[in-house]
């Protein structure tokens, strides 16, 4: 299953604001075992956030997307959503309430009466305006919750807020509740080595010879200005702890017959 990532909003792509989401979610499946397979960066376009999400619902993949669903006019990826599956956009009723508690829990924190009917707590409910058919993420933040929707080749969009406060634990929650059943319970390694003198082109062979050979990913990682190491490719092996070391050492043999100069070795490992 590949797990992706859509960041909306147009802070990011002006700069205005740092994106943290994607650092955070490959922590997040990291420490799961899993893998992010791909991330989208999106601006408050309309047509540009659900031709993104036609593309996420139908690609069986199970994507979070973050930003854009609250309720003031720059916020569209609710609207969206319901267009990229061809749905209405109806009050959840579980969302409702969930939003109806955390008004009257303002309203006593302010030691005022709550008033469901006032302007800006009617306009609240539209963040419970989700695609017909939607499932709640709880927030536990504010109550304020996301929502999920389901594609038609088994995949999920999973729709969270721009707030890392909120996000961050919403996706936790949607990841331990849903696809546990995915987690990686192997022992994952990443071993490599700095290469110096050398050309990708050159070390292709045995990168692929590598892969052929044993149940790893071959990975190469130029650098051309390293503070310590000038121009450089760091090599390597990545996958299941039990077959890293042998294919390491093959590597390693089959640098023996180029013309070049190693350095420090790395490794990387999370169970």
């Amino acid at each position: 299953m590949n797990f992706g990532v859509i960041i909306i909003g147009d802070e990011i792509l002006s700069g205005k604001r740092a994106d943290k989401h994607l650092a955070q979610a490959i922590s997040l499946l990291g420490a799961r075992g899993l893998q992010l397979a791909y991330a989208h960066y999106v601006g408050d376009d309309p047509a540009r956030i659900t031709a993104t999400l036609v593309a996420a619902f139908a690609s069986g993949d199970v994507v979070f997307s973050f930003g854009g669903i609250g309720a003031t006019p720059d916020d569209h990826t609710r609207q969206c959503a319901a267009r990229a599956l061809g749905s209405d956009l109806v009050l959840h009723p579980q969302a409702r309430d969930l939003i109806w508690e955390r008004m009257q829990d303002i309203a006593r924190e302010n030691g005022q009466p709550f008033d469901p009917d006032r302007q800006d707590n009617q306009h609240r409910l539209n963040m419970g305006m989700f695609p017909l058919g939607a499932s709640i993420i709880p927030n536990p933040y504010n109550k304020i919750a996301g929502f999920t929707c389901r594609g038609a080749h088994g995949g999920a969009v999973h729709f969270v807020p721009g707030f890392p406060v909120m996000a961050w634990p919403m996706v936790e929650w949607v990841l331990d509740a849903q696809y546990a059943y995915c987690f990686n319970r192997v022992a994952w390694m990443e071993k490599s080595v700095i290469v110096m003198g050398a050309m990708e082109a050159t070390l292709t062979p045995l990168m692929e010879e590598i892969e052929r050979t044993h149940a790893v990913k071959v990975f190469s990682l130029p650098s051309v200005d390293h503070p310590d190491y000038g121009r450089h490719i760091e090599l390597g092996v990545k996958g299941d702890a039990a077959v890293v070391d042998k294919a390491f050492e093959a590597l390693r043999c089959g640098l023996e017959g180029f013309e070049c100069d190693l350095g420090p070795e790395i490794v990387r490992a999370a169970a």
